[in-house]
């Protein structure tokens, strides 16, 4: 496991973006085998729109993100933080690092985003794609990434986070985010009980419908335990899903500029 743990301390940003992309390409092939929904569109076309989000959030961290891993740093300098203080074995660390900062760093600024009206307009990029496919998981405005990042701090100062697990945990949560967004037909006898603990494709649609109450559930990226601890576990047919959002015209979800504006257009109606 110590050799484990080295790689992922070491690993370079090269690395990191091969199995971002890798672990994508991956279900992009897979939906074209065994695709839930058949959607009438142009799959490259949409991909490519999407993946301006991505470039974005990878343009952000390598701006800031060193202020993450310097955090990081700081904690294992100064001996700060749960890890730091409690003794406990490899495997166990890394479980509780990869469920606690799926809750600091996914649940917590995924609920606020949603009960929140200034964050739920930046938000509301991510719920306007009315084709969910793995490249969906990277639709964010970069707004939210600032969000999304600031707990997700919180979380390592909490935890006392070193680096090898920060970047675990994001390489983890990219691929979690890749096979919950991916618009795979998973049979019911086994996207259920992998929502028994993990996020499944099915759970996670549900969170993509249209229209309030699913809208407001399934927060989490990588465990479905927080959602099911909190109350907002959800499971649905995801064959009487409609994604998109009540709010927005569907023919805006590949409109960059009108996406890029939507957190300051004041016309946008939002219940939030």
């Amino acid at each position: 496991m110590e050799r484990f743990m080295e790689f992922w301390t070491t690993i370079s940003s090269g690395n990191r973006v091969a199995i971002l992309m890798g672990g994508m390409l991956f279900f992009w092939m897979l939906e074209g085998y065994y695709p839930l929904f058949r959607f009438s569109f142009k799959r490259l076309k949409h991909a490519g729109f999407n993946l301006v989000f991505l470039a974005t959030t990878l343009v952000l961290n390598l701006i800031f993100g060193m202020v993450t891993i310097k955090v990081c740093q700081w904690t294992t300098d100064h001996d700060f933080g749960l890890f730091n203080w409690v003794t406990m074995p490899l495997v166990l660390e890394i479980f509780l690092a990869l469920l606690f900062m799926d809750l600091f760093g996914q649940y917590i600024p995924h609920w606020l985003m949603h009960k929140v009206k200034f964050m739920w307009k930046f938000h509301m990029i991510h719920h306007s794609d009315t084709k969910v496919d793995v490249t969906t998981g990277t639709r964010h405005h970069p707004g939210e990434w600032l969000f999304r990042e600031t707990t997700a701090i919180l979380g390592i100062f909490c935890l006392g986070l070193p680096v090898g697990l920060y970047f675990l945990y994001r390489s983890t949560s990219a691929l979690f985010t890749h096979f919950n967004h991916a618009n795979i037909r998973v049979p019911l006898w086994l996207d259920k009980p992998i929502s028994w603990l993990f996020v499944s494709p099915n759970m996670h649609k549900a969170h993509h419908h249209f229209e309030r109450p699913l809208t407001d559930t399934n927060y989490g990226n990588i465990f479905s335990v927080w959602d099911r601890l909190f109350g907002t576990f959800a499971y649905a047919d995801p064959r009487t899903l409609r994604y998109g959002l009540d709010v927005l015209d569907d023919s805006t979800d590949q409109d960059l500029m009108y996406q890029l504006k939507l957190p300051f257009d004041k016309t946008v109606k939002t219940d939030y």
